[in-house]
């Protein structure tokens, strides 16, 4: 009988919350983000069901169709309010997204569906004719925001939300570049690795003068549910205030909380690896992490010969983020790419996180287009069937260079090559490795000074044959040069930092290197 009575105060207790979410005769529906929470949260004890696929053309499009359609800019939804800083543009189903979208507009305290027709895009040359005239589409494949973010009278692309739960944004003067998403579930472990689904979005409409946009985005997979809140503010750099509510439907392995993701080909520390005119190709050359007491750690990047992680364990760190240190054309030499233009992207956890580590994946790769490179945070509790977590964290999107006027020297570069000394055949086998330190207290430091500054290195699974520090007054440099030397396929760490005066003047460089 207990357990009879308790089944129907569930059943009842479910009927009373879809009661709350009917949608009223003119197809608007309350809205709040406890509302959406509540939502999901129900439904992570339903058994999961995969989202419908679309058929008939819009699944028979491919690569070359798909590029052919595009969202009509004389549509863009929000283009009515006055003095409007944001528009909205749709992207089409089709080729790689086949599972509709919805997209919902809220204004105050109620939300309704936004349709979209084969009036509200532009089909070119093959793709003309396809599809009837003002067809109502089943959903879309995701959307992006036009704002004033370079020139008052111009609205830019701002930021896309397409595939899974991937989305990424641009600040001031960028292009794009490295991805971000909503969450990774397994990557890169014995685990298959799980993509959840953004399913629906709800956009609130801009009121005049609005200067951010608030963004809404419920999330399915096989093993979670869950809702995201973003707060978005164009600017030099763009910002994304998040707040994510997550409901575990099983236990998870490995849950990747703020995960992103980008390139990394080549660079001056694996030049040898590519015949190419350009000096390098990367979305972004490093990891930083900035932990609760101030440390700085720039992990180079690397495109290593097999799969590789690193781990970083930290307690409520500041932030961690992929970054794009090197902005000058002639670093690149590529006029349609503009690599010295893509963002970097920065994660500020706000709250208690807890412990727990940044991960590192990167994966083999010999094209540009693909994406190799992974970082997020990993709780130290494992997630479990039943749990209900929730995350605050900030996106910051832009140049975000160095502070050349800060408490630390940066990493201005790191380079490698083969070892031993120049200009004689060297037979043993060493792997060098430069790195060069910048700004902060090392700023206007003679060099008569060198005899107070030492490196302090670390190596794992290697040795350090010989080294080296050697100012550069004409570069404003500090230039820490090291001999290693290892088994071959041994995984070897590697970390530098600069000290003096009884304190830590740079932060810790450091490395993965793979000896072949």
């Amino acid at each position: 009988m207990t357990g009879s009575s308790h089944a129907q105060d569930a059943a009842s207790e479910n009927a009373d919350a879809d009661d709350k979410l009917m949608p009223a005769a003119d197809g608007s529906q309350p809205f709040s983000f406890d509302l959406l929470t509540d939502e999901m949260r129900r439904k992570a004890g339903e058994d999961y069901k995969e989202p419908a696929k679309v058929g008939g053309f819009l699944s028979e499009l491919n690569y070359d169709l798909y590029r052919l359609i595009r969202f009509n800019p004389s549509r863009a939804r929000f283009a009515d309010v006055p003095r409007s800083h944001f528009q909205l543009q749709a992207f089409h189903l089709g080729w790689l997204f086949s599972n509709p979208i919805t997209l919902m507009e809220v204004e105050g305290d109620r939300a309704r569906p936004m349709k979209f027709t084969t009036e509200d895009f532009l089909y070119q040359r093959e793709a003309q004719g396809k599809l009837p005239a003002d067809w109502e589409l089943p959903g879309v494949a995701g959307f992006r925001l036009h704002s004033p973010l370079n020139r008052p009278d111009i609205l830019d692309e701002l930021i896309a939300f397409q595939g899974a739960s991937y989305f990424r944004a641009l600040g001031r003067g960028s292009t794009y570049g490295l991805s971000a998403r909503g969450l990774a579930i397994n990557t890169g472990t014995s685990e298959p690795e799980e993509f959840p689904v953004f399913t629906r979005f709800y956009i609130e409409r801009p009121v005049s003068g609005d200067i951010s946009i608030n963004i809404y985005a419920l999330m399915d997979s096989p093993s979670l549910t869950g809702v995201y809140r973003f707060v978005i503010t164009p600017g030099e750099a763009t910002t994304m205030d998040v707040t994510a509510r997550l409901f575990l439907r099983s236990d998870i392995r490995e849950l990747g909380v703020a995960p992103l993701t980008s390139m990394y080909l080549y660079g001056e520390r694996n030049r040898e690896k590519f015949d190419d005119y350009r000096p390098r190709v990367h979305d972004s050359d490093g990891l930083m992490i900035e932990d609760q007491n101030g440390t700085h750690i720039w992990r180079a990047l690397s495109n290593p010969s097999r799969l590789a992680s690193s781990y970083f364990s930290e307690t409520n760190p500041r932030s961690f983020g992929l970054y794009q240190r090197e902005r000058e054309f002639d670093h690149y030499q590529d006029a349609s790419a503009a690599y010295e233009r893509r963002p970097s992207l920065r994660v500020e956890p706000k709250g208690d996180w807890g412990k727990g580590v940044v991960r590192l994946v990167e994966i083999p790769s010999d094209l540009e287009i693909n994406d190799n490179i992974v970082a997020f945070w990993i709780p130290e509790r494992d997630g479990k069937a039943g749990d209900a977590l929730e995350f605050e964290y900030r996106l910051s999107w832009g140049d975000l260079p160095p502070q050349e006027d800060g408490d630390l020297a940066y990493v201005l570069a790191s380079r490698a090559g083969s070892g031993g000394v120049s200009g004689v055949e060297n037979t043993e086998g060493f792997r060098k490795f430069v790195v060069d330190f910048k700004g902060g207290p090392l700023t206007n430091l003679p060099a008569s000074e060198a005899d107070h500054i030492r490196p302090v290195a670390t190596v794992i699974n290697g040795k350090i044959e010989h080294e080296t520090l050697t100012p550069i007054p004409e570069e404003g440099v500090w230039r820490f040069v090291m001999d290693i030397s290892a088994e071959s396929n041994a995984t070897v760490e590697l970390t530098a930092r600069l000290e003096g005066y009884e304190r830590k003047l740079s932060e810790t460089w450091a490395y993965q290197w793979i000896k072949p």
